[in-house]
């Protein structure tokens, strides 16, 4: 009996100790706001799964998110404090204790948005998350997003014609002619099932439809090809947002590094053209902010890009492997063990990144990361080659050969894609010369005479561009 007494104490004083910890529910480890034009995230983390019910209210827009099982506390007042003023889509967050159980938050917007609340599981470093991703009713038209760079660069008129004998400009004459967006006609029988081939031109081509030279006179005249096609090559800098890539022993984030890289590449692209040809570059991200993978191929694919060149810095569990490396896609089997535990890792970026998998469209980013073909991976081993032979003037190669296995990223079925490794970020060396612009610029410019090297023996194709 004195036993049993002593256990009954024993118990009522544990679970008097655990009632505040009842109460309190799930404790908030961290809150972040991820900012960006194409949509914006709030990110709520926590020890223990959240339990949460969203309304949207049109008039002003403003989404009201309550949670459950919750206490207001400091970490989770930070929100309101993470807002910045230029965010493109929330005005402000409120939060408030709603009930002694359950915490409003008000988030007010700037525009109309299709709000997505959903749950993510614990992954790599996160524990629990709650995110809201707020995307704009009225989305981003990458096209009008590259016209708009272009006439902010462009002299005074930006639509008049150019100078006698001076180059043409093929965003100038696409907006002058206002065929951005002409109707949809039926599918060909030939065309992909995602994609709307446009209309063929009435007369002149238009400024993306590269002609026979051998039919133009002003070609021949000029002993070389005329403006008539924007060659674009999409950038892909890898991770962002939620996912910091590879992080170096200083600390050195993967997700910055490459995002440098792509706009000091893109610089490059930009002052480049092609026998004539002006070349533009288009990032899958401009910011810090997390894109899925299928969202990135099918970028590249709404632009109709030439090429594909995904950026990323390499890590391993020691420090000591370093130099650069390409990869391809691979239909079959991996090329190695290495390429194809690299494939492994690049792939599991939509989990730590945070992907809504109910959206709506995730059957079809699924669908077009099956749709490869031959032809775009022996272009992607072509320009895989020309890549390498560059970036080997300028540092060391990790293998000397384009690698393949199976990268999501690179599925594009139309256009030749490629992921180059820049540097093993964890190897401290390599990550110092990932913080060297010195080296960086170095590595565009290696990077811009791939490219270019690339279209001096493959030309890019004569074709109508289509919507995706």
């Amino acid at each position: 009996m004195r036993r049993r007494t002593a256990l009954l104490r024993a118990g009522s004083v544990v679970l008097t100790l655990a009632l505040p910890q009842l109460v309190r529910g799930a404790a908030i480890v961290s809150v972040r706001v991820w900012p960006a034009p194409e949509y914006s995230r709030v990110t709520i983390e926590s020890d223990s799964a959240l339990t949460a019910q969203q309304s949207f209210v049109g008039n002003p827009p403003r989404l009201a998110v309550d949670i459950e099982g919750l206490e207001l506390n400091p970490t989770l007042k930070e929100l309101v404090a993470k807002v910045k003023s230029d965010d493109p889509n929330i005005a402000g967050i409120r939060v408030g204790q709603f009930s002694p159980t359950v915490v409003r938050l008000v988030v007010d917007l700037k525009r109309q948005i299709r709000p997505q609340v959903f749950t993510l599981k614990p992954v790599g470093a996160y524990q629990h998350r709650l995110v809201f991703d707020l995307y704009p009713e009225q989305e981003v038209d990458p096209l009008e997003a590259l016209i708009s760079e272009k006439i902010r660069e462009a002299a005074p008129a930006p639509f008049a014609s150019a100078p006698a004998g001076g180059p043409a400009d093929p965003l100038g004459e696409l907006m002058a002619r206002q065929t951005l967006k002409p109707p949809k006609p039926k599918l060909a029988s030939s065309a992909p099932p995602d994609a709307t081939p446009w209309p063929a031109p009435p007369a002149a081509p238009l400024p993306w439809k590269l002609p026979d030279s051998s039919d133009d006179p002003r070609a021949a005249a000029a002993g070389g090809g005329v403006t008539e096609r924007l060659i674009i090559i999409a950038l892909d800098p890898g991770h962002g947002g939620e996912d910091p890539g590879a992080v170096g022993p200083g600390g050195t984030r993967e997700k910055d590094v490459v995002l440098r890289l792509a706009h000091m590449l893109r610089e490059r692209i930009n002052a480049t053209s092609v026998k004539g040809n002006s070349m533009r570059a288009y990032l899958t991200r401009d910011a810090d902010f997390f894109v899925p993978l299928g969202v990135r191929v099918q970028k590249a694919r709404r632009v109709q890009a030439d090429l594909f060149v995904s950026l990323h810095a390499d890590a391993f569990f020691t420090p000591d492997p370093q130099g650069a490396s390409v990869f391809a896609l691979s239909q079959g089997g991996a090329s190695s063990s290495a390429a194809r535990w690299m494939a492994a890792k690049e792939n599991k970026a939509d989990l730590i990144g945070g992907l809504n998998v109910k959206a709506k469209d995730a059957t079809v980013q699924r669908a077009l990361l099956d749709m490869s073909t031959t032809a775009q991976i022996n272009d992607s081993l072509k320009l895989g080659n020309r890549l390498l032979g560059e970036i080997k003037r300028v540092g060391k190669l990790h293998k000397g050969l384009v690698e393949q296995a199976a990268f999501a990223v690179l599925k594009a079925p139309d256009i030749p894609s490629v992921l180059v490794e820049a540097a093993f970020i964890s190897n401290p060396t390599e990550e110092a010369k990932l913080n060297s612009d010195d080296f960086l610029n170095k590595l565009a410019d290696a990077l811009m005479r791939g490219i270019e090297g690339y279209f001096a023996k493959n030309p890019p194709l004569a074709r109508v561009r289509v919507s995706s």
